[in-house]
């Protein structure tokens, strides 16, 4: 009962950390996106900029997003793998296995995304969004 409880306690901890890293995360990016507009106050060039700031933003949330739940998949199949161990006929192999390529893909998504942009459109930097390629500070 009390190693349930344990346990239970210990998701909760790390939903909760994840969320709250999450929206430490994007509080930055939203509220640091749109502070450096050059163009004048009213134009189709602060728009497009305005537009830019918003999207970007959205890349480095996204990029956030994916390695919280890649680092989850992966604490999952650790959990997985103990229960495995420990009731063989109960879980599966497969489940724990599945659950850590998934984590693994979830992380190395932004550099895959980074990557294609760059090979897909054979520009220097035409087809990347900034912070896509690198863990948003």
């Amino acid at each position: 009962m009390l190693e349930a409880l344990c346990r239970r306690c210990l998701q909760v901890f790390l939903v909760l950390g994840g969320v709250l890293a999450l929206w430490a995360v994007s509080y930055d990016i939203v509220f640091a996106a749109g502070t450096t507009t050059t163009a004048p106050a009213g134009g189709i060039a602060s728009l497009a900029d305005n537009l830019k700031g918003n999207f970007s933003a959205l890349a480095q949330l996204i990029t956030a997003g994916s390695y919280v739940a890649g680092f989850g998949f992966i604490l999952a199949s650790i959990f997985k793998f103990k229960s495995h161990k420990d009731n063989p006929t109960q879980i599966p192999v497969g489940t724990p296995i599945a659950l850590l390529f998934i984590g693994a893909a979830m992380v190395f998504l932004p550099s895959l995304i980074g990557s294609a942009g760059k090979s897909v459109f054979s520009q220097g930097s035409a087809g990347t969004v900034a912070g896509v390629s690198t863990i948003p500070q």
